[in-house]
């Protein structure tokens, strides 16, 4: 089998772990007042900020374009409520990847194990945040960029709505997919963020608990099994889950439909510019644009009606105020030792479930309950869409339920 090689990223006093990126920090300070005062925040390095060029994660991407003429919008409510932003976070090769490994400024360290990868896209803001570089951070979520290295450093972490944060300033792989995120150490300081950067309405009562069978069947027995007891808690506090389904296709045609939709959208969301620069990239980023010009326009049409008819059933089933259970990944975070093979199966694996909220547009929020063989193990919780407030005022009393994080 291929062996994987990454660089691990340099270290110093303040950045333990390579979770900012190299060379003189990008900070903002915070208004002096605000319901986010005192609060510092780590930003993904795909946010614009006012006269710093974004690198994408990648050295051409940032030599190829201009400086940002102003800020993202969700940067600045953010500022504009108090909270102080500390620096640029890592982020994987134009956020194309999963496990958060950057071969141009180096692989962030997973703080809680340092074997194993920390999980990408958005790589920087989990690991500086498990490592208690800053308070929460700023992410975006395509095919599960904040859900799955919340999971893999044993955060919390929110995928909201499909458009339900201004995604304004941020660099883009897969419009109808990319989503702003963001990480906390603690149910009540997601929350609060959220409270910043949700449009308003959407709050009230969430039940019953639905749990995913074929989620669950997905994940390794270690995880289902650690992640049980926590099930059992929330059932506890909340009632019964009742079993469905949700992917009748299967979760592989779930992966399949995504990967059909996402060619189509990286191509033109970054085609033009791969095409004409002909940057460095690594080998995996490179196979993507080599291979989805080439993908039949059959494919596609497919692609797009799984996503609807998936999307459309998820969302009937949330619309009386349920609340969907799964592991957030089937797996812990791989080995930094894995081959190739092993990273493409754990992939597979991985999207036919973080499609869910892919499909239908709904929030998601993954809380850190268990671990197996030392590594952080999420259970994710999803509402229908528009229910983002009320999610996050769920997810923080099932974290009390749990006796994880701090109330608010």
């Amino acid at each position: 089998m291929a062996t994987r090689t990454s660089r691990r990223a340099a270290k110093d006093e303040g950045d333990p772990v390579g979770a900012f990126m190299p060379g003189p920090r990008v900070t903002i300070a915070g208004a002096a007042s605000g319901p986010l005062a005192g609060l510092t925040f780590g930003l993904k390095d795909l946010f614009d900020v006012a006269g710093h060029v974004s690198t994408f994660g990648n050295p051409d991407w940032a030599r190829t374009h201009p400086p940002a003429s102003i800020t993202a919008p969700c940067v600045t409510m953010l500022v504009e409520a108090g909270a102080s932003m500390v620096g640029k976070t890592k982020t994987v090769e134009l956020a194309a990847g999963l496990t958060g490994e950057n071969l141009w400024y180096g692989t962030p360290t997973n703080p809680v194990c340092p074997d194993r990868y920390p999980g990408g896209s958005s790589c920087g803001s989990a690991a500086g945040l498990a490592a208690g570089l800053f308070d929460f951070a700023l992410g975006s979520d395509t095919a599960g960029s904040v859900r799955i290295p919340a999971s893999y450093c044993g955060v919390f972490g929110i995928r909201p709505s499909w458009g339900a944060v201004n995604p304004c300033g941020v660099l883009p792989l897969g419009p109808s997919f990319d989503t702003v995120g963001w990480f906390a150490r603690d149910a009540g300081v997601l929350r609060r963020v959220g409270e910043v950067l949700l449009p308003p309405g959407g709050e009230g009562a969430l039940g019953p608990l639905l749990k995913v069978e074929e989620a669950w069947m997905n994940a390794a027995p270690a995880v289902a099994n650690a992640l049980t007891p926590a099930l059992e808690r929330l059932e506890a506090r909340f009632g019964r889950a009742a079993q469905v389904e949700v992917a009748v296709e299967g979760l592989h045609t779930f992966f399949d439909a995504f990967r059909a939709c996402n060619n189509e959208e990286n191509l033109s969301a970054l085609g033009p510019w791969v095409y004409s620069v002909k940057p460095k990239l690594s080998p995996t980023v490179q196979g993507r644009f080599d291979t989805a010009p080439h993908q039949p326009p059959a494919k596609t049409a497919w692609g797009r009606h799984v996503r609807a008819v998936a999307g459309a059933r998820i969302r009937a089933l949330l619309g009386g105020g349920g609340v969907l259970v799964f592991p957030t990944s089937p797996v812990p975070a791989p080995l930094l030792s894995s081959s190739t093979e092993e990273i493409m199966a754990v992939r597979e694996q991985t999207i036919g479930v973080t499609s869910i909220s892919g499909f239908s547009g709904a929030p998601e929020v993954t809380l850190p309950v268990a671990r197996v063989d030392g590594a952080p193990v999420g259970l994710s919780l999803l509402a229908a869409p528009g229910r983002d407030r009320a999610l996050l005022a769920f997810a923080q009393a099932a974290a009390e339920a749990l006796g994880i994080g701090e109330a608010a």
